[in-house]
């Protein structure tokens, strides 16, 4: 009782310390490094969210934190709070309509220009991965309609601005009550239920750990570590956080790496209308390339 008072005295404290000054102070570093866009009434989202780093570190005012994370060499401080300032919630197959379209519109295009082109792959980009749910939940879409077996090579790079949620996202590993948000069919193809030591768990199967590949990007820095076309990219629920210029900027970095005939993936809070007129409303908070037909109206791929 007396550890539990003492900790809320201390986050009380805590609160008291950010003032306006050092709260604009964070915001600035945040947007600088994370294209994040802090409102004036976040400060209390601050304050929960990095108070138990300060306790960790034995740290007891927020203006010592800033001094340490402004600091240039502390790179990987800023990372761990950025991490707690990003949610990083997800589900497999978050949001079904869109996996839908995938499977109803983008993927019979694909197997069409196989059997035109005869190249028979498929790249897919998951922005903003988080803990792994989502750029497994598109191997195992791509993987079960386009099998290595019938000569595909299929290819999920996922990205992310938090080491934490990579390292969680590369172990493949989770409670198995997370079994329930995948469809049986794919359960059963892809995924693994851990035994002994390991039940209650569940892991990602060598299938689809195969063609999934990690790596650390930020979608607000100077450059993009990705390389390549993409068939598809998901970047959902990412350019909320963003202002209007960030949103711009990273939108058209995105579709540098956007096939032509490509479509980008957003949340259901995210659109592209006020952002460009380069992308036409496909589907469920799905955006395709505006191309010009025969120099006349523009119409959606």
């Amino acid at each position: 009782m007396n550890s539990s008072r003492a900790a809320f005295n201390v986050d009380a404290h805590l609160q008291w310390d950010v003032s306006d000054e050092l709260f604009a102070k964070y915001r600035d570093l945040i947007h600088r490094e994370a294209g994040i866009a802090l409102t004036d009434g976040k400060k209390s989202l601050l304050v929960s969210r990095v108070a138990g780093r300060l306790r960790e570190l034995g740290l007891t005012t927020f203006a010592q934190y800033y001094r340490l994370v402004e600091d240039p060499a502390s790179t990987e401080e800023r990372g761990r709070l950025l991490d707690r300032i990003c949610t990083n919630e997800t589900h497999f197959f978050r949001d079904p309509r869109q996996f839908l379209y995938l499977t109803d519109h983008v993927f019979p295009r694909l197997e069409a220009d196989a059997e035109r082109t005869g190249r028979k792959r498929v790249r897919a980009w998951s922005a903003a991965c988080s803990s792994g749910e989502e750029p497994y939940s598109l191997a195992m879409a791509m993987l079960h309609r386009f099998p290595a077996s019938s000569g595909w090579q299929v290819d999920v790079v996922a990205t992310d601005l938090s080491n934490k949620v990579l390292a969680a996202a590369q172990a493949g590993l989770w409670p198995i009550d997370k079994a329930d948000d995948i469809p049986l069919h794919y359960r059963k193809q892809f995924m693994l239920r851990g035994t002994g030591s390991q039940t209650g768990k569940m892991k990602v199967g060598p299938e689809i750990r195969e063609v999934v590949s990690f790596m650390r990007m930020n979608l607000n820095g100077p450059a993009y570590s990705v390389s390549g076309i993409f068939d598809f990219i998901f970047c959902r629920n990412v350019l909320i956080y963003f202002d209007r210029e960030s949103k711009a900027k990273v939108v058209e970095r995105l579709m540098t790496h956007l096939a032509p005939d490509g479509c980008l993936f957003l949340g259901y809070a995210e659109t592209t209308t006020t952002i460009t007129d380069r992308l036409v409303s496909v589907g469920p908070n799905v955006y395709a390339r505006v191309r010009e037909a025969s120099g006349a109206q523009a119409v959606a791929v």
